[in-house]
């Protein structure tokens, strides 16, 4: 049997004390974002997806999952989501870039999502550098790795561009920015995995609204846009008949 193509999912989520305001409304979205991922890999069988989830702030870094089966992907609740203290932004990327690239390198036929969830500008990492950061984000975007950087309350696109990061996405600090938020970062995700399924270029342009990038959608293959709508619909739907 032919074996699937593996994909990484591996999202770093700040957990300072920063994200304290918005902490019941980014718990919402990203539980939300749970259940996409979980209906995204119903949509692609030749996938096998995998999950790494890194929460962090001043008290170190916290694994919520590593190369866990979609299957094992849980929600996220205030017991486990606590919002304290400082940003050591360096120290989480290099804790689980580290981490996952170590655990591939016996490994050739998969590609790898990395995604950065922050409110805020590194200020405490103590093993890492920007520098360091930046070059090994260099190292791995030659190969198979793609990256995200989505924030708010700071210059994002400086931040996301001195780490070498070329998509960023910048959300309003409230409930509807942030829900608007995981909403594109979804649909992104959706045209990621079309992506990888047709062997296209998808080192950039993860988040884009623009005519353009409309039509390369389109081009992946028939009715995409109207799929992506339709699996968002059943998720919020999820959502509303829990609520």
């Amino acid at each position: 049997m032919k074996q699937k193509h593996q994909v990484h999912n591996l999202i770093i989520l700040d957990e300072s004390g920063s994200m304290e305001p918005i902490k019941a409304t980014i718990i919402n979205g990203f539980n939300e974002l749970v259940q996409s991922i979980k209906g995204i890999q119903e949509q692609f069988p030749d996938q096998e997806h995998f999950i790494s989830i890194i929460s962090f702030n001043g008290f170190g870094n916290k694994i919520m999952h590593f190369i866990d089966p979609v299957s094992k992907l849980n929600t996220i609740d205030s017991s486990k989501y606590k919002p304290d203290s400082l940003t050591p932004l360096y120290d989480a990327l290099g804790f689980g870039l580290s981490k996952l690239e170590q655990h591939l390198t016996t490994h050739t036929n998969y590609n790898v999502l990395v995604t950065v969830l922050t409110d805020g500008e590194e200020n405490a990492s103590k093993e890492y550098t920007g520098l360091a950061i930046k070059n090994k984000i260099d190292e791995l975007s030659k190969g198979s790795w793609t990256f995200t950087y989505i924030g708010t309350d700071h210059d994002v696109e400086k931040m996301a561009s001195t780490l070498s990061i070329k998509n960023t996405m910048k959300y309003d600090k409230n409930e509807e920015g942030i829900n608007s938020m995981f909403e594109e970062e979804f649909k992104g995700r959706v045209q990621f995995f079309m992506n990888v399924r047709e062997g296209k270029n998808f080192k950039e342009n993860y988040f884009t609204n623009d005519e353009k990038s409309s039509e390369s959608t389109d081009s992946l293959k028939p009715n995409t846009n109207s799929k992506i709508l339709s699996i968002w619909k059943k998720i919020t739907a999820k959502k509303s008949i829990k609520n």
